[in-house]
């Protein structure tokens, strides 16, 4: 076996050593710890034409993130101009372009470049990556960081193809479409949903809201950071730090809760029922609002303006499910036929599927979806068994509901960047974890998962058909941090 010691580091753009997927905060983050570990031959592959992930694709009116501003960045890359305690799109795309540019990634980017598949080539110890535009790379390692909120989930609904209007995602916003004066219907009732509704009720003669199930909300605590504050957090960086940490600690004292005592929740489901009946004085409203099931079984929305806007004059709630949509129409599974003008999808991501659209075809000409197929499984979600040199950024069970997915996504490529280490160590070709140990391992998630608030019963896009997660952590974002601090040699084969 050829030894990993990063020998084609000559610049070439068909062969390198490690190909990433994807230019979110996962793959600008894999590329930066590479370099500075030292592995300079390496290339990111972005479908789109700019870097930025999810933050460069959604740009619905409203949309923000719901993790505090000065934890949702690199730790190594804090930034003291944060404009408001909350972060939007367009500042967390700012901050995303200019990290790539202080570390000097752009030359080690290509654009418009979706991978489709990845075949694992024996004989050379190799992937074989191919792209929709046809070009072929060849690389020792593929880390894949396609993140799971960018790729939309349209609804199961019988005659999506007829509507004659204005149709779309909340992902893929049509800024063309002049809302104002239009009978808008909203289908949906997820994070995206509560930024944008509150934003176009005041334009629209009429907004009708499609709702599944009612989310909890509660109050977001956001406002804009005064310039003495940015002027500490830019003078004092110890200042920041202590910030920064203290609202990490704020949000991971939540995963008591979450993960081991659903019942502390309750505290919350209170806060959350007196905010609502302080936004929505009409009862009959306010009982459509209301959920029926534990507090952060489903994602807890943070919203000021969601519930309010849904008491507005000019905004329906229908509870009943959607049957079927027509030429200018929506039709209610009690067979009540509603007109609208334009519909907007606030229906999610496809978070269960942490491949598509790439095909991942492994040593004998396994396929990854195939063995997926019934529930996605992996070591630590960045390896899976069967699959040499195939590592993932925030893979099946490592993504988190009540802190950062930027603190996940930091103690998983620390993970990876040691296993490079441990290639390079050894002369080793290829390094994949022991089915065994994987099987081990995904046996205590599944316990552990049983006691979390997601199994309390309810649907929602962590859970799959089976009523399981294959998506979440069912610990403390701390404990994922302390277990993949360093790897354990024993779990993984060489070759």
């Amino acid at each position: 076996m050829t030894a990993f010691q990063g020998e084609l580091g000559s610049g070439t753009t068909s062969s390198v050593d490690v190909l990433i997927i994807g230019s979110g905060f996962s793959g600008i983050g894999m590329g930066i710890q590479l370099k500075r570990a030292g592995f300079d031959s390496f290339l990111i592959l972005e479908r789109g034409p700019e870097v930025g992930g999810t933050w460069r694709i959604n740009t619905y009116p409203g949309c923000a993130c719901d993790v505090p501003s000065h934890l949702y960045s690199f730790s190594y890359e804090k930034n003291p101009g944060w404009s408001r305690m909350y972060p939007t799109q367009r500042e967390i795309w700012d901050y995303l372009r200019a990290v790539v540019e202080k570390h000097g990634l752009r030359s080690s980017m290509r654009f418009d470049s979706e991978v489709r598949e990845a075949v694992f080539d024996e004989r050379q110890s190799r992937w074989r990556v191919t792209t929709q535009r046809g070009d072929a790379f060849t690389a020792r390692v593929v880390t894949s960081c396609m993140g799971g909120l960018s790729r939309p989930q349209l609804p199961r609904i019988s005659g999506l193809e007829r509507f004659q209007g204005p149709a779309f995602h909340s992902s893929t916003w049509d800024h063309s479409v002049d809302l104002s004066g239009k009978r808008v219907g909203v289908v949906g009732t997820g994070a995206s949903a509560i930024q944008f509704v509150p934003q176009i009720v005041p334009r629209v003669a009429k907004l009708r809201l499609f709702q599944r199930t009612p989310p909890w909300v509660l109050p977001k605590p956001d406002r804009p950071i005064r310039a003495w504050e940015r002027a500490l957090f830019d003078g004092l960086p110890g200042y920041m730090w202590l910030f920064r940490n203290w609202l990490y600690w704020r949000q991971e004292v939540f995963g008591i809760g979450y993960t081991l005592k659903p019942e502390y929740l309750k505290f919350a489901e209170g806060l959350a029922l007196r905010y609502l009946r302080k936004a929505v004085p009409d009862p009959a409203v306010r009982t459509k609002l209301t959920p029926n099931y534990r507090i952060g079984c489903k994602r807890v929305l943070l919203s000021n303006d969601y519930l309010q806007s849904l008491s507005q004059p000019n905004v329906e709630v229908v509870t009943d499910g959607v049957a079927e949509v027509r030429e200018r129409s929506v039709v209610t599974a009690d067979g009540a036929e509603r007109d609208v003008d334009v519909i907007v999808y606030g229906t999610g991501f496809r978070t269960l599927d942490f491949t598509s659209p790439v095909r991942f075809v492994g040593p004998g000409g396994v396929e990854l979806n195939d063995v997926w197929r019934s529930r996605p499984r992996a070591y630590l979600g960045v390896a899976t068994a069967g699959f040499p040199n195939l590592f993932f950024i925030t893979g099946p069970n490592s993504r988190v509901a009540n802190n950062s997915i930027v603190f996940m996504i930091e103690a998983q490529i620390r993970y990876v960047i040691n296993c490079l280490r441990h290639l390079r160590a050894t002369g080793a070709g290829t390094m994949q974890v022991r089915a065994q140990a994987q099987e081990r391992f995904n046996a205590g998630l599944t316990e552990r998962a049983k006691r979390t608030v997601f199994a309390t019963g309810c649907q929602s896009w962590y859970l799959d058909e089976k009523g399981e997660s294959p998506v979440l952590w069912p610990g403390f974002s701390s404990e994922y941090w302390w277990k993949s601090r360093r790897i354990n040699e024993g779990d993984f084969v060489l070759a």
